[in-house]
């Protein structure tokens, strides 16, 4: 008998995501035996930390990982199960984001307390909820008057703080809210015109150590070869840019007819000042070919962004 160990986040979420995991191994390879394993990481939120941004120097949105990484590093765990928008582009020596699940909805809910239904709806200077620049940044493009307030919580949390009237309207993933049974909640579900996603959202990727070909073997059947050839895309867009969870910045790629991978991205200021964007498409049908087409699409939106405007992003013009 075969056991592969899932290291996972105690979020609601988190555990739904790697149930789904657990799942779709136990479908593929009946004779295998799962367990889960609740790592508590440091980008948990805990009250006494406030409404403040994840510290960029502790490693960003990489602090909902790190502890994973370490417990696969020790051999604790044999995967990690992450939802991707929160990995970094660049891993730990010897990890390997080997896997990734079919993409639930990419795009990100509008909540709000009130009657509004749009962005467009929401009163004059109303207090906006996110901890997300990328969000912040395509909001206040199109409603510079709104109040961006940081909003930090797993999605039961921003739900019960939006509620209690901390702020007006939040955003969250569509697919989180999915996968929770919480859609009644989303007001309006942004097109991917009005607010571009994060590269990766909306899909589970699993990590594991290079050299486990136990591991990798067993996971195989998971992988889904179209949704990771799009992420890789967008991955690769993001490692040109040097981007970060502090960089305002969305990347998503979609298949259209022909094996044509269609790739959207964008960059702007946080206060929604100025917002510069590319849209490449190419045909794809190697990992080789996918990347390509970000590192295309990264050094397009660096040729469209003002040498002040990129330093202020931390992204090298000469890169």
């Amino acid at each position: 008998m075969t056991t592969i160990k899932l290291g996972t986040r105690g979020s609601k979420l988190a555990l739904i995501q790697t149930k789904m995991v657990e799942d779709a191994i136990k479908a593929a390879n009946p004779s295998v035996t799962v367990e889960q394993v609740i790592i508590l990481t440091s980008g948990d939120w805990k009250p006494q930390d406030g409404e403040k941004s994840l510290s960029s120097a502790a490693g960003g949105k990489g602090q909902f990982i790190k502890e994973i990484e370490l417990a696969l590093q020790d051999g604790r765990i044999d995967c990690g199960v992450h939802s991707l928008k929160d990995v970094p582009t660049d891993l730990p020596h010897g990890m390997d984001l080997s896997h990734v699940l079919e993409r639930e909805d990419p795009r990100d809910a509008l909540i709000t307390r009130g009657a509004a239904t749009s962005l467009a709806d929401l009163p004059h200077s109303a207090r906006l909820g996110t901890s997300s620049k990328r969000r912040q940044f395509m909001a206040l493009h199109t409603r510079p008057d709104l109040s961006a307030q940081i909003l930090r919580g797993n999605v039961d949390t921003r739900l019960a703080k939006l509620a209690d009237g901390m702020v007006d309207a939040t955003f969250l993933a569509v697919a989180g809210l999915k996968r929770m049974g919480l859609e009644a909640h989303i007001s309006h579900i942004m097109s991917v015109e009005e607010m571009l996603p994060a590269a990766g959202q909306g899909v589970i990727g699993l990590e594991i150590r290079a050299d486990d070909a136990k591991t990798r073997a067993v996971l195989a059947p998971l992988d889904h070869t179209p949704t990771h050839l799009a992420v890789l895309a967008e991955r690769a867009m993001l490692r040109v840019l040097g981007a970060s969870c502090h960089t305002p910045v969305g990347a998503y790629a979609m298949w259209t007819d022909g094996g044509i991978l269609r790739l959207r991205g964008a960059i702007g200021m946080e206060d929604g000042s100025a917002c510069y964007t590319t849209d490449l498409s190419d045909t794809v049908a190697t990992r080789d070919q996918a990347e390509a087409l970000g590192h295309r699409a990264g050094r397009d939106l660096m040729s469209k962004a003002p040498n002040d405007v990129l330093r202020i992003l931390g992204i090298c013009a000469a890169a």
